[in-house]
């Protein structure tokens, strides 16, 4: 790769997602050959001129410019690069005429080694980074630029933008270098916009990550589209991605919603990722309210008030809220192949968020949209309406029921056991159970044993004797119980009454 070994400034650049990483040693192994060693100021040092008045010119070159670029560069064929290389070098640090001038006059006396020197020349610190974006321009225009080149190019701009981060520069500052990146026609093969925000992720500056950002979608810079699939193709997208990755879900969240209601308009991509951090937040929500509830239950902590119930409640709908929000906005502004990735994730907020006939919903408008959902979200949502006893929606979903296979079948109807168990409709689970005896579909232990045990409890009730007998005589009959006894204490004549079942 095209960059010095010995500059700092270039030194093993790694690019996002670990697609390239620049390697020092491997520009000069393939720039020259390892013939012979030497350092350039050594070799223009004692390099022989045919005259003294070379001599001279050559002497304060190496005085005023500097041209070490390496610890040590190797040579081609030669020791030495040649008399046109400094003249080109002086007369273009001379700025009386214009790069491209100085260059298209000795276009056919530089070799490419040396054009690409000249690059490396002029992107040292205190050298003029304008002379050697106007180099590469017109590289690129003479059709020059081949891929060790612009892997140099590449390398320089990273080196340059770091610079800017390290030191505190203004973001405007960064901004204008891409834009004097894209001016010049440097096309690098991965997202300088995401180089640059993984620059400041990285050196733990996530306020001027947002800054950057803004600036970004402020001026409208041009960068490559998402194709809806994963792929983090704009600045507001994949920094609300780098937020969601460490965990920060809410930053995530806002992020996008303040850049759009600020006026900005953040890539349709970054709504999907707004709403994917959504869905984490919910379930990590609901595990630490599952966690809440057994700590109460087991005594560790009293149990939730009115007021905190309230509160939770708020807090999940406003998360809604804003998945709503997000989906409304990719809806309008992007096209009808993205419809089933918003309602995908509509679907998993409700169900997370345990809303029943809002992800019921879901799952038709996903249908509608040319994207199925798969069985066993059908069975979930089927579970939530059934612990809710949402009637309507259970006998829809249950609509697909007849047409599916019997393993499809059992999974089926064991979740919407699980839901009305889950919801303590008692009745309705031993029907459930009954009907899945009825079609040859035995299920699982763990559910036999939560409506057994949930009937026990309430065995004093009126009407629960009778249910209960009646269970667990199909449930031997079907070989899934062993003989049992039942006892039953008359107090009134302090009887007991003794049954095999």
């Amino acid at each position: 790769m095209a960059f010095a070994r010995g500059f700092t400034s270039l030194t093993e650049l790694s690019l996002p997602f670990h697609r390239h990483r620049f390697l020092a040693s491997q520009f000069y192994q393939t720039l020259f050959s390892k013939r012979s060693l030497g350092r350039i100021s050594t070799t223009i040092c004692c390099h022989r001129y045919p005259n003294s008045a070379l001599r001279k010119r050559r002497a304060k070159f190496r005085i005023l410019t500097s041209v070490e670029l390496d610890q040590y560069v190797t040579s081609d064929d030669e020791d030495e690069m040649s008399e046109v290389f400094f003249e080109a070098i002086e007369e273009l640090e001379r700025m009386t005429r214009e790069p491209s001038d100085v260059l298209e006059e000795m276009n056919d006396k530089l070799s490419s080694r040396e054009l690409q020197l000249v690059l490396v020349y002029f992107s040292q610190e205190g050298r003029d980074s304008w002379c050697a974006l106007e180099v590469f321009e017109w590289l690129r225009k003479e059709n020059k630029v081949d891929n060790e080149t612009m892997e140099l190019m590449v390398s320089i701009m990273c080196s340059w933008a770091k610079k800017l981060i390290e030191g505190e520069g203004d973001v405007s500052d960064v901004v204008d270098l891409l834009v004097d990146m894209d001016c010049v026609g440097l096309k690098p093969g991965f997202s300088m916009i995401e180089k640059v925000i993984s620059m400041y992720w990285e050196m733990d500056k996530r306020v001027g990550a947002v800054i950057f950002v803004k600036e970004v979608l402020r001026r409208g810079i041009s960068y490559e589209e998402d194709d809806g699939e994963g792929q983090k193709g704009g600045p507001a997208g994949y920094l609300a991605w780098k937020m969601m990755v460490e965990g920060n879900y809410g930053d995530a969240i806002r992020l996008v919603i303040d850049l759009r209601e600020s006026g900005l308009k953040p890539e349709i991509y970054s709504y999907l990722i707004a709403m994917t951090a959504i869905v984490k937040e919910l379930n990590e929500f609901a595990k630490a309210l599952r966690k809440l509830k057994s700590f109460a239950r087991s005594g560790l902590v009293a149990e939730l008030d009115m007021e905190n119930i309230e509160l939770i409640e708020k807090y999940q709908s406003d998360l809604l809220a804003d998945g709503i929000k997000l989906s409304n906005w990719a809806i309008q502004e992007g096209s009808s192949s993205i419809n089933g990735l918003i309602h995908e994730r509509l679907l998993a907020m409700y169900i997370c968020a345990g809303h029943g006939l809002g992800a019921e919903r879901q799952l038709w408008e996903m249908k509608l949209s040319g994207k199925e959902a798969d069985g066993d979200l059908y069975d979930i949502v089927l579970a939530i309406c059934a612990s809710q006893k949402k009637r309507g929606a259970i006998s829809r979903l249950l609509a697909r029921f007849e047409v599916s296979s019997s393993l499809r079948r059992r999974k089926t109807l064991s979740w919407l056991l699980r839901g009305y168990i889950k919801g303590g409709h008692k009745g309705d689970a031993v029907e459930t159970v009954v009907k899945m005896l009825d079609l040859g579909l035995y299920p699982e232990y763990l559910d036999r044993v939560a409506v057994l045990q949930e009937l026990r409890k309430r065995i004093h009730l009126p009407g629960n004797v009778a249910t209960y007998i009646d269970l667990c005589k199909r449930l031997y009959d079907a070989n899934l119980i062993g003989p049992c006894l039942l006892y039953l204490y008359i107090k009134k004549y302090k009887l007991w009454v003794i049954r095999m079942l």
